[in-house]
């Protein structure tokens, strides 16, 4: 999947909280705990918060110990765009979201079965969309 959302600076800024648009558009990461979506459990899907963008099931949720909510797997194999990350010393690999160029966080070789991977995100990249709700974007998009 290219790129499809693009926006100006500003248009970011004035869509986005100060902390979103820290994390999203200038790659910057949370406060590790911080996040509410930590303890979500119910069923639904976590969107992007910059585009809406369905980036990740909660089927795919774990609790990895790290702070920050982590998942197996993406939703479908082009939501993310994984990109090599050599900041602050350490050699990791960002991932993105597909449709905007987010800075989600970074994906790690030490998550579970089926795949092995933890996608470590950071919470305030998400929007939570809880399964009806989900389903009723779905078929607006559908129409």
């Amino acid at each position: 999947m290219s790129k499809s959302v693009e926006k100006s600076e500003a248009e970011w800024r004035a869509q986005l909280s100060p902390e979103q648009f820290k994390v999203t558009r200038e790659h910057g990461t949370e406060r590790a705990g911080s996040s509410p979506l930590n303890a979500e459990k119910r069923e639904g899907v976590f969107a992007c918060v910059c585009c809406g963008e369905p980036l990740f099931s909660s089927g795919a949720k774990f609790e990895s110990g790290t702070g920050w909510p982590s998942f197996y797997k993406p939703m479908s194999e082009g939501a993310v765009t994984e990109h090599d990350d050599r900041s602050f010393l350490m050699r990791r690999t960002e991932v993105r979201c597909a449709n905007c160029a987010a800075h989600l966080g970074h994906v790690f070789p030490d998550g579970p079965r089926p795949t092995g991977l933890r996608y470590c995100m950071n919470g305030v990249a998400l929007d939570f969309k809880p399964e009806s709700q989900h389903e009723e974007e779905d078929a607006r998009r559908t129409r």
